[in-house]
């Protein structure tokens, strides 16, 4: 039977000797032997654990312990005598040295033997223990434990002095090497071979740290702060019995060469005994192991007496996990979870006649409602005072004004910058082109490039939430082409028109501010945020694709070919009589022909002299260019592709850990940069990013000033008042449900919301971008959302086996200003623009489109529809929530959907701002549908006393972690074992 590392949740083992027979040798009647928790019978330890629990729980969230390095030491036999050589070390998880004695183990989850733990308790209960022993060296430490021995235990002195003698040998490390290491060595290897069996001579322990210590790679997955365990375990001949000793040094020293990585020494574990006992590595394992769980490290630096730690190993075997023989493979190594849970969870003590609910789950739904709403904070307290909020969201910013220039100095703040701006010079020419098409060129291109550099530049200049990315969106959109539509059919003015409704959204806007809407806030769960989100990339995405069929009628493919008819096909000149003849672009239309002989005539004209002199081009093959859309279809995919192969690369197993890093931070510009070199390679015409170079209104019969009167009736200035709440509804849902699902707990944002501050400079922004008939703008959610991605911090140091830890987001202005000017000064980079083809940015859109997508908890329960119940990932929600429910929730989003979409796509689109709005309304419907513990765990809780509330279990479960109590995207950890 196997035990495990203890893990939130899961069946308790109870230990052997607490509710059966007491094992001989192992327990006495006054032994701790009941494990705290599962005994049935009463123990009178366990009011004294309880206490060390709670005393646990109360500091568990604000104290954390050093990380330790926990280093495994055996004496071997060697022909030169006794050795002792590194068998294991330990971080978070378990590394092997191989049998070969060259090579470390992948980290792995550690199993042992169980009845290796009940040896180790009698060791810890019968051996020596020092507590916070003073010494400065290793040889002091050993003077010591040798002279600290119990007296009816007293050592010979030439028995003590062989001990001493012995634990002062110099251990042989297996140190990380780099591969120049490994290469140097290589060139090295005929020479050593031939001293291959030849024992080095045993040396004393140095005082001072090797060179190969300060060498070894292996320190720098090593966090600073971080402290060293030793642990030494053998067999010698001269002892009868086992010697144990338990050491806890009153101060971190370092020890010298004890260590593979030169750290201050906090713990050590001596244990040598008779030849006769063959248990000795999985003792010492058993107390690496508990040395690594975190709980048990908090007792032992606490301790004051031995019974505290037995206590503390008893805690430790009341979560431990056990794996019945026979069932699974023992020779398998279980790989490192994902993430590890929360150990605050595990603190958690519960009177006695408190039960658990017994189906495995490690949280309950209680624990949900204490969480509350997840936009419940500070920012969203109503004061009472007219622009209260406002205030409160300057006061918050004004502090950390400063910082958002100095934290963007950072390369991966470059990336973001080329990142965000191919993606919004991109947006803006998308739009721009599709604003142009809609307003007969009333606003173009060149107005969506402009409108978008001086929105964004004083967005994020003056914003409360500077991530944020300004961009024209597909419902504003919408609204203006129907309003553009609604103009021409009465003989209105659209500009003038515009510029009224602008100024009533804008007087709206400081309306909200004034009196603290932003407060409504709260009332977009996870419902409402799902459904807007998932339009807005589905937009991008539908809009990224539709723009490649497009290509197909630019560039027609030339079914008609035959390779049989080669022999006919030809093209010539006709400068006499009309005949048939080609376009008179110069961009040539798609045929998979093969290149065939110049179009020439006799007289040597090529195809455009033909052409400037008035001629005609007769023949089969005048059609002809290479598949300009086969090729952009190629670009496209291959720059989606490498954009998710790259992003995904951070967690690769090639290459070292910096490398794998950059790559991921640069991995849309470097996708960008590959497919663009692709496309120079080719030399084909493929269609190409063009933006304006002349700064002039596109439209030559319109100006850069907008009057309020003139062409239009006077009382247009007043029934501009009716779309104009429309439009408000339209910015205010867009641009709050942006800022929320920015602002949500899981991004670690620790510079705080301006959600009031945030509306203010999009509603004055209206002002100006309606004077100057500029697009308007509001929060781009799929844009900012990369924005974010792209500037995700993650831990430096990661112990072997455990993934990069996400610390938060670069909080900073200076990317979304970058961002901005470069989109300001693009008109003056036509030349070198030019070269990148619209169907790779095409392919950035999708990436971006997909990426969004997926980060909602929509898309995966979507994906349950399709998934038989057996094949199901390991959801929160699943656990909890029956599975019909879960179904019947996702549909009812998914008709939500469908209906936005085509509210969007027909001439009702009037009304779509009123749908937004409505969501909230159908949330609060569901109330009547789903009792309130579903609604907690699928969506979230409303604001208000009349919120729908989780029904509190008599308690949470034991060992809930962080990522149970915000069940968000992804399934919890997972270890998969190979089963016989």
């Amino acid at each position: 039977m196997r035990a495990h590392m203890p893990r939130a949740g899961g069946m308790a083992l109870q230990e052997a000797g607490t509710c059966s027979e007491p094992r001989p040798g192992w327990s006495n009647p006054g032994s701790p032997s009941q494990a705290l928790g599962c005994s049935i019978f009463p123990s009178s330890i366990a009011p004294v654990a309880r206490r060390a629990g709670a005393a646990l729980q109360q500091d568990g969230g604000d104290i954390t312990c050093p990380l330790l390095f926990i280093q495994l030491n055996q004496l071997l036999s060697t022909p030169a005598g006794l050795e002792w050589r590194e068998m294991a070390r330990w971080i978070k998880f378990e590394e092997k040295v191989e049998d070969g004695g060259e090579r470390w183990s992948v980290p792995h989850v550690p199993a042992l033997p169980l009845h290796s733990l009940f040896q180790l308790r009698t060791c810890l209960q019968e051996g020596t223990m020092l507590l916070d022993l003073d010494a400065t060296s290793f040889k002091e430490i050993i003077d010591k434990v040798l002279s600290e021995h119990p007296e009816e235990e007293e050592l010979q002195p030439a028995l003590r002095e062989r001990l001493a003698a012995l634990l002062l040998l110099q251990p042989r490390h297996q140190p990380t090497k780099s591969l120049l290491q490994l290469l140097s060595e290589l060139s090295l290897s005929p020479c050593r071979g031939k001293d291959k069996g030849r024992s080095e001579p045993r040396v004393q322990l140095s005082k001072t740290p090797l060179k190969e210590q300060l060498r070894n790679q292996f320190r720098k997955k090593v966090p600073p702060g971080a402290e060293a365990a030793h642990v030494a375990v053998g067999e010698v001949e001269f002892l009868d019995k086992p010697f144990t000793t338990f050491i806890r040094l009153r101060h971190g020293v370092s020890l010298g060469s004890l260590a593979e990585v030169a750290l201050p020494s906090r713990f050590l574990f001596i244990l040598l005994g008779p030849p006769k006992v063959k248990a000795y590595h999985e003792i010492g394992r058993a107390m690496a192991m508990l040395l690594m769980d975190e709980l048990f490290q908090r007792v032992a630096r606490q301790a004051d007496h031995r019974e505290d730690l037995i206590m503390g190993m008893e805690t430790f075997l009341d979560e431990l996990i056990v794996l019945p023989p026979g069932k699974w493979d023992p020779s398998v190594r279980i790989p490192p979870p994902s993430s590890l849970p929360s150990p605050g969870g595990r603190t958690t003590v519960y009177s006695p006649d408190q039960q658990p609910h017994g189906n495995g789950d490690m949280a309950a739904a209680g624990d949900r409602a204490s969480l509350g709403h997840p936009h419940s904070g500070e920012e969203l307290e109503r004061t009472g005072r007219l622009f209260g909020g406002l205030l409160r969201d300057i006061r918050r910013k004004a502090p950390w004004y400063g910082s958002d220039f100095c934290d963007a100095l950072h390369p991966q703040c470059l990336s973001a910058v080329l990142y965000i701006y191919l993606a919004t010079v991109t947006n803006a020419i998308t739009f721009g082109g599709m604003l142009g098409d809609a307003t007969a060129n009333m606003q173009g291109v060149l107005e969506s490039f402009l409108g978008t550099a001086f929105a964004g530049f004083i967005f994020c200049l003056f914003s409360g939430q500077p991530l944020t990315i300004l961009s024209s969106t597909g419902p504003v959109l919408v609204f203006e082409r129907l309003l553009f539509s609604f103009s021409q059919d009465h003989g209105l003015d659209y500009l003038e028109f515009r510029l009224w409704i602008g100024l009533w959204v804008a007087f709206f806007g400081v309306v909200l501010v004034a009196t603290e809407a932003s407060h409504l806030v709260r009332y977009f769960t996870r419902f409402t945020e799902e459904g807007f989100c998932a339009l807005i990339s589905l937009i991008f995405i539908y809009d990224s694709l539709k723009k490649m069929l497009s290509l197909a009628d630019a560039f027609p493919i030339n079914w008609q070919y035959r390779l049989d008819n080669v022999t006919s096909y030809s093209c010539t000149c006709n400068l006499s009589s009309p005949g048939h003849t080609s376009t008179g672009n110069d961009t040539l239309l798609l045929s998979p022909l093969p290149p065939l002989q110049p179009a020439t005539t006799p007289v040597g004209l090529s195809r455009t002299q033909c052409l400037d002199r008035g001629g005609h081009l007769q023949g089969t093959s005048c059609q002809y260019v290479p598949d300009i859309t086969l090729i952009s279809f190629l670009l496209f995919g291959a720059t989606f592709l490498s954009c998710v192969t790259l992003k995904h690369f951070r967690s690769s197993r090639y290459f070292p850990a910096g490398v794998r890093k950059l790559v991921s931070d640069f991995a849309v510009i470097l996708a960008i940069l590959v497919s663009c070199a692709v496309d120079a390679i080719l030399g084909l015409e493929t269609p190409k990013l063009l933006v304006p170079s002349e700064l002039k209104p596109t439209n030559p019969a319109r100006g850069w000033i907008i009057f309020p009167f003139g062409a239009n009736p006077w009382w247009v200035c007043l029934v501009s008042a009716v779309p104009a709440i429309l439009v408000t509804i339209l910015i205010f849902m867009d641009q709050q449900i942006t800022a929320v699902i920015l602002n949500r707990r899981e991004y670690k944002l620790q510079k705080g919301a301006g959600f009031h501050l945030d509306l203010l400079c999009v509603s004055l922004l209206m002002v100006v971008t309606s004077v100057t008939g500029l697009p308007w703008y509001v929060s781009a959610t799929v844009i900012s959302l990369a924005h974010m991605e792209s500037l995700r911090k993650e831990s430096e140091t990661s112990a072997p086996g455990e993934h990069p830890q996400f610390l938060g987001i670069r909080e900073q202005r200076l990317t979304g200003l970058a961002v901005f000017v470069l989109m300001g000064v693009s008109v003056f980079m036509a030349p070198v623009l030019k070269h990148i083809p619209m169907p790779v940015l095409y392919g950035v859109f999708l990436h971006m489109g997909v990426a969004a997508l997926n980060s909602i908890q929509l898309l995966d329960r979507a994906r349950l529809l399709l998934i038989p119940a057996k094949h199901q990932p390991d959801f929160a929600f699943l656990r909890h929530v029956p599975l019909r429910r879960v179904h019947l929730f996702t549909i009812t989003q998914l008709l939500c959907l469908a209906l936005l979409w085509l509210l969007k796509s027909t001439t009702a689109a009037i009304i779509f701002p009123v749908m937004l709005l409505a969501l909230v309304g159908i949330r609060k419907g569901l109330e009547r549908i789903f009792s309130p513990h579903d609604l907690a765990w699928l969506d979230g809780p409303l604001p208000g006393p009349g919120a729908a509330r989780p029904r509190r279990r008599e308690r949470p479960e034991r060992g809930s972690g962080a990522q149970e109590l915000e069940p968000m995207q992804r399934p919890g950890p997972q270890i998969n074992l190979s089963v016989n």
